[in-house]
């Protein structure tokens, strides 16, 4: 009988070996490693695949760590030639005492064979090929190439993959920082991920832990002091949730798609590390600014009530509060947290992770109509109201509300288009639409500088004369309809030189304009910019920002004013490399002086800008002066029916848009302008940005003049006593008033005459 049994055992093995797996791939190792994005130093900003991996080198593995393993898993190791037999021995005699199978025989080398060749059904022929690969494994690796593919390969609960990584997904450490306590915590994972799992299962995995300092003492790799002080100070299980130092989910995103179309579904496993050009301190900056412009606007609507109302039982503890919290997630910064009590001058809430709180006082102005007795009952705050809270500047608690309004900022460098920092929306986790690069809104009035840039090339200049003032339009230019447009705020001045029509933001005078240069033209002419003409056709509303745009193009636009003259794209990635860490693709963007189209005339771009520097002086953005510098320039933009709501603007270093609206187009308020609305989100993002940059001051091109003219007719006057300085190219100077002749600058002056200098600068 043992004869026969010992026969067909040496007949499977002549069957199954031939028909082992090839071991490619454990010689040509390559783990699953995630796609990883950075900003610009190296900061994590997303990671994205199934696995969570940190590979380690096995000489890099502190000793420690290694014994634990081998205690836990496989004292016999480095003796045994694949297959322990005297555990298989072991294990058949304790299974055969307890009647089942209490216990397995794997050694660490079978278990690399099943992780990375076999299945984990539990037959015969399964555990005999296992124990075969295993042998056939011992030959070709040594016990070192074999340690180290276990100990970056096996699972370990929570979706990390070998130590390194359970290291930060269990301590939030490296694995080379942590305690000899924590390495045995680690080390008995493998067993049974899920029921040592410490964060799902403490009291087990506490257990376990012990089990395995204690087999450490009794293999002699710890000694007795050193057990007792593990077995004294556990350590503390701090479960890591993806939580970056730079918040760009937008980017991050931006960049996980390029990936994936470009390399396939081996981005998620290949280990590629995406290095983006975002600015971490621009980014948070912009973190900052989107989300302080957004709750002001909110602030100053009404508050909408609570999100939902839950029963409460009278004796209901932390537990019960948690769950009914369960689905309300974090919305950036806005916490969600269930009312106890409720009074007009007090609410007392159980916020989500474990706090209670009073709110008095300040904390509850915003949410007041909803402590009336009067107010309607979906305004109510009361007891199992769902509210949402947040710290303010004293670090008090106070009810918000998440907004309903969506925010979007852009920054770049006019010189090459790199993007220094991107927020495409309110909150990613609730809202992933990125509206920098996806949401196609009416730019507005911050799309007038379009128009006047091509009107320059039509001989007008910043000092022609329109007038402002109603006017119907035929309907062989509207298409069917006569029109009779207005401006924002329905008053009108008369006659205006244009760099005051621009600075106020008069419709009358850029519809003028664009009448008087075609429609056609200006339609031509933005694709210098970059614009999309099918999006923007060639009707007199195009003038006032009636067609479409997203922000970035917005952005892109503004930095051929903002570098002069020149049509950079903007780019987000500045190279990618593979898991091995060699470069596989880096940008290569085309910038000005190198490669870069010049698409616009610098004395244009310049006279823009001085144009758009009077809209902050004194014009609709003035309250931008606040920054205290005297190099920036942009424009406001509100669109119809103030559904859309703009800032454009940059110096030579920065170009920065800023937009708020609804996704649902709809409109914002009726005081909702682009200068209410978005500007505020464009100086708080600048404010930091430029906080280390000193003034640019520019130079006067070639072939531009300044001249004295007068500030009702726009013509020369030399000798006016209210005589402004302007800016001309110089075939392109106005007829005196009187006629009197006057010396010019010389071509290509740096600075203006010393008598009507500080009226330009």
């Amino acid at each position: 009988m043992v004869l026969v049994a010992v026969g067909v055992f040496a007949l499977a093995i002549v069957l199954l070996y031939p028909s082992l797996p090839s071991l490619e791939a454990l010689t040509d190792y390559r783990p699953k490693v995630p796609l990883q994005i950075f900003a610009e130093d190296g900061a994590l900003i997303g990671e994205f695949g199934e696995e969570r991996r940190a590979v380690v080198k096995v000489a890099k593995v502190p000793k420690l760590m290694k014994q634990a393993v081998l205690a836990a898993e496989d004292d016999r190791f480095y003796e045994h030639s694949g297959v322990d037999y005297q555990g298989v021995l072991r294990a058949a005699m304790a299974n055969f005492a307890a009647g089942g199978v209490k216990e397995g025989a794997s050694t660490i080398t079978m278990q690399v064979a099943r992780t990375f060749l076999l299945s984990n059904e539990r037959t015969f022929t399964r555990k005999l090929s296992e124990m075969l690969l295993a042998l056939k494994i011992e030959r070709n690796l040594t016990k070192d190439q074999i340690l180290e593919l276990y100990i970056n390969q096996i699972f370990l609960g929570q979706r990390a993959y070998g130590f390194g990584a359970a290291a930060q997904t269990y301590y939030g450490k490296a694995l080379d920082q942590l305690s000899l306590a924590e390495w045995a915590m680690l080390a008995g994972l493998p067993k049974a991920p899920s029921r040592f799992n410490p964060v799902v299962n403490p009291e087990r995995a506490a257990l376990r832990q012990k089990y395995v300092l204690r087999r450490m003492h009794e293999l002699g790799f710890i000694n007795a002091e050193q057990l007792a002080s593990a077995l004294g100070s556990p350590g503390k299980v701090v479960p890591q949730s993806v939580d970056y130092t730079v918040k760009a989910d937008y980017v991050a995103e931006m960049a996980r798609q390029y990936v994936l179309t470009t390399y396939g579904d081996k981005a998620y496993t290949n280990g590629y590390r995406v290095y983006t050009t975002i600015a971490p301190t621009d980014q948070a900056a912009a973190n900052a600014a989107l989300r302080r412009g957004a709750l002001e606007y909110d602030r100053r609507h009404a508050y909408r009530g609570p999100e939902a109302v839950v029963q409460i039982a009278p004796d209901a503890t932390g537990l019960a509060l948690e769950e009914a919290l369960t689905e309300r997630e974090t919305i950036n910064g806005l916490l969600p947290a269930v009312v106890l009590e409720a009074g007009s001058s007090r609410v007392r809430v159980y916020i989500k992770g474990g706090e209670e709180s009073a709110i008095t006082g300040e904390g509850l102005k915003f949410a007041q109509r909803g402590l009336f007795n009067s107010a309607p009952s979906s305004l109510r705050i009361v007891r199992g109201a769902i509210v949402r809270v947040a710290k303010n500047q004293k670090g008090e608690w106070e009810i918000l509300q998440r907004p309903t309004v969506e925010a979007a900022l852009i920054a770049l460098s006019p010189k090459d288009g790199r993007v220094r920092a991107l927020v495409g929306g309110f909150d990613f986790a609730s809202n992933k639409f990125n509206h920098v690069t996806q949401a196609l809104r009416q730019p507005g009035s911050s799309f007038k500088p379009f128009i006047y840039s091509a009107a320059l090339e039509k001989d007008f200049t910043p000092s022609t004369v329109l007038e402002d003032a109603p006017f119907l339009i035929d309907a062989d230019k509207t298409g069917g309809e006569l029109w009779e447009p207005e401006n924002y705020d329905r008053s009108y001045e008369g006659p205006m030189r244009l760099r005051v029509a621009l600075a106020k933001s008069k419709n009358m005078v850029s519809i003028r304009v664009i009448d008087a240069i075609g429609t056609g033209y200006a339609q031509s002419y933005i694709t210098k910019f970059g614009f999309d003409p099918k999006l923007n056709p060639p009707v007199l509303t195009l003038a006032l920002g009636a067609g479409q745009a997203t922000p970035m193009q917005v952005a892109a636009g503004y930095a051929v004013f903002a570098n002069s003259g020149y049509r950079v794209s903007p780019y987000f990635i500045d190279r990618i490399e593979d898991g091995s860490g060699k470069v596989i693709m880096k940008a290569q963007p085309k910038s000005v002086g190198a490669g870069a189209e010049q698409v616009l005339d610098p004395r244009n771009a310049f006279l823009m800008t001085s144009m758009m520097k009077d809209v902050i002086r004194s014009g609709t953005a003035r309250r931008a002066t606040a920054l205290g510098r005297h190099d920036l320039a942009g424009k406001t933009g509100t669109s119809n029916e103030s559904r859309d709501a703009w800032f454009a603007g940059y110096n030579p270093e920065i170009v920065a848009v800023s937009w708020i609206g609804f996704d649902t187009p709809a409109p914002l308020g009726e005081k909702e302008t682009g200068a209410q609305a978005a500007l505020p989100i464009w100086m708080a993002y600048m404010s930091e940005a430029l906080k280390q940059s000193p003034e640019v001051k520019e130079q006067l091109p070639d072939g531009v003049v300044v001249v004295p003219v007068n500030p009702l007719s726009g013509r020369r006057d030399p000798e006016g006593e209210n005589r402004v300085a302007e800016y001309f190219y110089r075939e392109n100077i106005p007829p005196l008033e009187p006629p009197k002749e006057v010396e010019l600058q010389s071509e290509g002056a740096d600075h203006p005459p010393e008598d009507i200098k500080e009226q330009l600068y």
